[in-house]
C-alpha cells in the first residue's frame, strides 16, 4: 500500500470516477493518507461526489506519471471519526482553512477490497490486492 500512496503523492493530482445514476462522473483529486492501515481520501459532505460514494460506493481511481499509470477499483467507505480526518487534513495545511476535523462537511473514506494495477507501454502490468 505504501507504493500506491507514494505513486498518488508523487503525482500530486489523480482521477476519481464514481456514478451518478448510469452516468460515470470524473473529477481531480488530490488528497491521500495511510492511516490505520488504511488509505483514505477525503471530500467535503456537501459535494456531489460525497453523495455519489454514498449511493454507490463502487469507484476508481487513475494516476499519471509520465509512461507509467495507476489504476485502483475500490469501495469507498466513509469513516465518521474525528481522528481519521485529523490525520488526513494534518497532512494538507492548505486545505485547513475550508476543513476542519469534526466541523459536520469533512468527509474521509477509506477504500476497501482494493485492486490496484501498475501498468505502462512498455511493463507487464503489476496487480496489488489491499
Amino acid at each position: 500500500m505504501q507504493e500506491i500512496y507514494d505513486f498518488l503523492k508523487k503525482c500530486g493530482t489523480y482521477f476519481l470516477a464514481t456514478t451518478e445514476g448510469s452516468q460515470p462522473r470524473v473529477r481531480p483529486f488530490g488528497t491521500v493518507d495511510i492511516f490505520e492501515g488504511r488509505l483514505y481520501i477525503q471530500t467535503g459532505k456537501v459535494k456531489d461526489v460525497s453523495k455519489q460514494m454514498q449511493s454507490n460506493p463502487q469507484i476508481e481511481i487513475c494516476a499519471c506519471d509520465g509512461g507509467h499509470w495507476l489504476r485502483i477499483t475500490a469501495a469507498a467507505v466513509l469513516d465518521d471519526r474525528v481522528e481519521a480526518q485529523k490525520h488526513m487534513l494534518d497532512g494538507y495545511p492548505d486545505l485547513q482553512s475550508m476543513y476542519k476535523p469534526g466541523d459536520g462537511n469533512t468527509q474521509v473514506f477509506y477504500l476497501k477490497d482494493a485492486v490496484a494495477t501498475f501498468a505502462s507501454f512498455t511493463d507487464e502490468p503489476r496487480v496489488i490486492h489491499f
